[in-house]
């Protein structure tokens, strides 16, 4: 997928181009925040809240190139809940993704290549990355 280059400066909803409703109105304190973030510009995205996004599997072509720039500085990034929360959940995103999206599926495994026993000992699941 090649990306516009102002993308992180947009918002979910302008570059999923998708109706998004009144936060207010969500049934629960997760579908709030999640549709809070698909307003909010991408530049503007913490740990955290990537971390909450990708999770949900929300719009991965978008936030896993974020992510991996925050892991580049930090691998063990928090994100609200622990070290290493952000990596944990980028490890965990389905296989069909990365066959998809290789040169994202690349980058990650750099990342982590030569840290498979740091990661394991933080608790973290390698996934689609153990082999």
């Amino acid at each position: 997928m090649k990306l516009e280059n102002n993308w992180r400066y947009k918002s979910l909803q302008n570059l999923e181009k998708i109706g998004v409703e009144d936060p207010a109105a969500a049934p629960t304190p997760l579908v709030r925040r999640c549709l809070e973030l698909l307003k909010l510009p991408l530049n503007e995205f913490t740990t955290g809240d990537l971390r909450l996004m990708i999770g949900q599997e929300f719009s991965l072509p978008y936030l896993v190139p974020l992510a991996i720039e925050e892991l580049t500085e930090d691998l063990f990034a928090e994100g609200d809940y622990y070290p290493g929360d952000l990596l944990a959940v980028v490890l965990k995103i389905k296989t069909a993704f990365w066959e998809e999206n290789q040169q994202l599926f690349n980058a990650i495994t750099s990342l982590i290549i030569n840290r498979h026993g740091q990661i394991k000992e933080a608790g973290i699941s390698l996934g689609s990355f153990a082999a």
